[in-house]
């Protein structure tokens, strides 16, 4: 009687496990290389296309600018400033503003929005107001907010904190509207407050809501802040902007932006460094998995 076995497989060894997971860490520097030549591929053919144009004068510099002028510009500005001032007193005029009005708008926004988002009375009462007011105009409420405060530094970060506040209100009030109700029923069962109810169940669900309504929040805020600059200020970026606009220098524009998305992206690295360092403990969705 002869007997026969049968294949079974192989073990996955601590050899096989350490080659599967240094191949996944070089795809995923192929991944970010690609990226990475992807943007400066793009930036390369908008940068020299935009060169050439007006070299060739297929483009009039005179009102598009040109990157060399603009560079040239940039250096000047940070070199001999404004006649406002330095230029970086003029960038820092600006982050102030943003900054306060961005932690303002993001503060009271979350406070609203979980408060409206707990109690339908709250929300009922407060909606069509908190809708009314939405509905103003932004460049409105500068004139106003300037009217009222003159031309410092307060109506520009109450413009910055209005921009922000409705978009992380919006997002918060639904992100608690999400929260399942049997994960809420469960904490009243095990005799929760209605403090901890918050902190450690309606909070904590709503705050992938919050978070991903802050990546935008802070590019309104930084608009809100030079709105505001533009209408009337002593310094700031927006400023600088509306003046090189009245001597028609549109390479003093261009300049400006760049700093001012210099700005915005590094604050969005940061936020999504915070984003990664308080939602470390959700697991990563199939979409998110997928991209590695």
């Amino acid at each position: 009687m002869s007997t026969t076995s049968t294949p079974s497989a192989a073990p996955v060894t601590g050899n096989g496990q350490a080659s599967a997971a240094a191949a996944a860490k070089r795809a995923a520097r192929r991944r970010i290389a690609l990226v990475w030549a992807g943007r400066l591929g793009l930036a390369a053919v908008v940068l020299g296309g935009w060169q050439a144009f007006t070299t060739w004068g297929i483009v009039d510099p005179f009102f598009f600018g040109q990157p060399s002028g603009i560079w040239k510009r940039l250096i000047d500005l940070f070199q001999h400033g404004t006649e406002f001032g330095s230029f970086y007193q003029n960038i820092w005029t600006t982050i102030q503003e943003a900054l306060v009005g961005f932690a303002a708008g993001a503060v009271t926004g979350v406070v609203f929005g979980v408060a409206l988002g707990q109690s339908r009375f709250l929300s009922d009462v407060l909606g069509p107001y908190i809708k009314m007011v939405n509905a103003i105009p932004r460049i409105v409420l500068g004139s106003i907010f300037i009217v009222a405060f003159g031309i410092g530094v307060t109506p520009k970060i109450l413009l910055a904190a209005v921009l922000v506040f409705f978009i992380v209100f919006f997002n918060a009030f639904q992100g608690v509207r999400e929260v399942d109700r049997n994960i809420l029923a469960n904490a009243k069962v095990l005799g929760a407050s209605q403090l901890q109810i918050i902190r450690h169940v309606i909070v904590p669900s709503a705050l992938t809501w919050i978070i991903a309504s802050l990546h935008s929040a802070f590019g309104f805020a930084i608009v809100g802040a030079l709105v505001g600059e533009v209408l009337g200020a002593q310094s700031g970026l927006g400023l600088v902007i509306k003046t090189a606009q009245n001597n028609f220098d549109p390479n003093g524009v261009f300049a400006t932006m760049f700093v001012i998305a210099v700005i915005v992206l590094g604050a969005e690295w940061l936020i999504g460094k915070l984003e990664h360092r308080l939602l470390s403990w959700r697991p990563p969705s199939p979409s998110e998995a997928n991209l590695l």
